[in-house]
């Protein structure tokens, strides 16, 4: 087994791995994943929680618009999207933009068209008659929503928001594409390097990944295991 396989690389390589050349130099690694990871998950909440209200709304010029764009945005692969960003926003703002924001924004955009439907779903599955009950005792139906409909869609939500995090932890592995340096893009770099390990670096980077969608699938699994309890009660 050691003729074949020498995990040596990956302890001469730790420090890179996990946080690249920080404190330093600019965050890398799986540091970088993370914080892509993180960022665009909180940005994709607001972004699918406002996407979805707006796919539901009653107004047509409203809910087609949001509609169409959902729909555009889920019809096309991620790189794509990234692509978009990594060239369109530099033009449109006129100015240069890290590659890391940029990765952001395409991961942002294309999660939010996905999470929007789990909004929708939610939100949809509480029963109508609470929203007529909330109105029927003098709230308007934007207080209805937000106050009463909104706080229990969002409980049935949780396990469904966790699941797409898992999914946006695998997707950060395409900003390599346009030269950010997270967990992928540095296994690249090391397996460049020393043009002796493949195998042992991959094997590593699966390794990480699995870990770490393993602990969120784990936790959503939790969640709804503590929603049903409570529901139960």
């Amino acid at each position: 087994m050691n003729e074949f396989l020498n995990f040596q690389v990956i302890a001469d390589n730790i420090v890179y791995f996990m946080v690249g050349r920080f404190p330093h130099g600019p965050l890398g690694g799986l540091g970088l994943t993370l914080y892509l990871a993180v960022v665009s998950c909180i940005l994709s909440f607001f972004g699918g929680l406002i996407l979805g209200l707006l796919s539901i709304v009653k107004n047509p010029v409203v809910r087609y618009p949001a509609v169409l764009f959902i729909n555009t945005v889920r019809g096309m692969p991620l790189l794509m999207v990234i692509f978009w960003m990594y060239f369109l926003m530099p033009a449109l703002l006129g100015k240069t933009v890290p590659e890391a924001q940029t990765v952001i924004a395409g991961l942002t955009l294309f999660t939010s068209a996905y999470m929007s439907q789990i909004v929708r779903a939610g939100i949809e599955g509480i029963p109508k008659g609470q929203m007529e009950a909330a109105i029927s005792t003098g709230l308007k139906h934007w207080q209805a929503m937000l106050y009463i409909i909104l706080p229990q869609g969002l409980r049935n939500m949780i396990p469904s928001f966790v699941n797409q995090f898992v999914s946006l932890i695998k997707d950060t592995s395409l900003a390599f594409i346009v030269g950010v340096s997270e967990l992928t893009h540095v296994a690249t770099q090391v397996n460049n390097r020393t043009m002796a390990y493949p195998t042992e670096i991959f094997i590593f980077i699966a390794a990480v990944y699995f870990v770490l969608c393993y602990a969120f699938t784990s936790l959503s699994r939790w969640l709804e295991q503590r929603l049903a309890w409570r529901k139960a009660i």
